[in-house]
């Protein structure tokens, strides 16, 4: 399977932002511990701080993988656009958080993604990219034993 984790604004500073909700470690040092515990797939990575090319990238990605996790850091909340883009295309998405915004400020409980994603990861610091990963992988596999049937 080819699967693209997009990242959106501040993702860039794990590890030195707000350790107490996002831990003390890098994407960047997680990434190839991810890629080696799914090493039979391929996974793309981008992070952005800007909406349009976070919108871009969903558009490509979007037509020419098998699905998404998306981690739209404070878009989430915010992005009609972003929403907008995930309605449109045609893999299936996992929206994934780091720290679990319920927990957090009022504005957090808010994501004008959800409705748009087959499923939904918070809470479990970067352990929920795994956790997501497995869960899109497993819906992948659901669908392809529906289009057999």
């Amino acid at each position: 399977m080819h699967i693209s984790i997009i990242n959106g604004p501040n993702l860039n500073l794990l590890g030195k932002r707000e350790p107490e909700w996002y831990g003390s470690r890098s994407f960047d040092s997680f990434l190839p511990e991810l890629r080696a515990d799914f090493s039979t797939h391929q996974i793309d990575y981008f992070q952005s701080n800007d909406e349009g090319q976070l919108i871009d990238r969903l558009q490509l990605d979007g037509f020419t993988c098998d699905g998404i996790l998306i981690n739209a850091g404070g878009y989430t909340h915010t992005s009609i656009a972003l929403g907008d883009t995930l309605a449109a295309v045609a893999c299936p998405v996992v929206e994934v958080h780091i720290s679990h915004p319920h927990r957090r400020e009022p504005f957090r409980h808010v994501s004008f993604l959800s409705a748009h994603c087959v499923g939904l990861v918070t809470g479990f610091g970067l352990d929920s990219y795994h956790l997501a990963l497995k869960g899109l992988l497993s819906h992948l596999s659901a669908l392809g034993d529906a289009k057999k049937r």
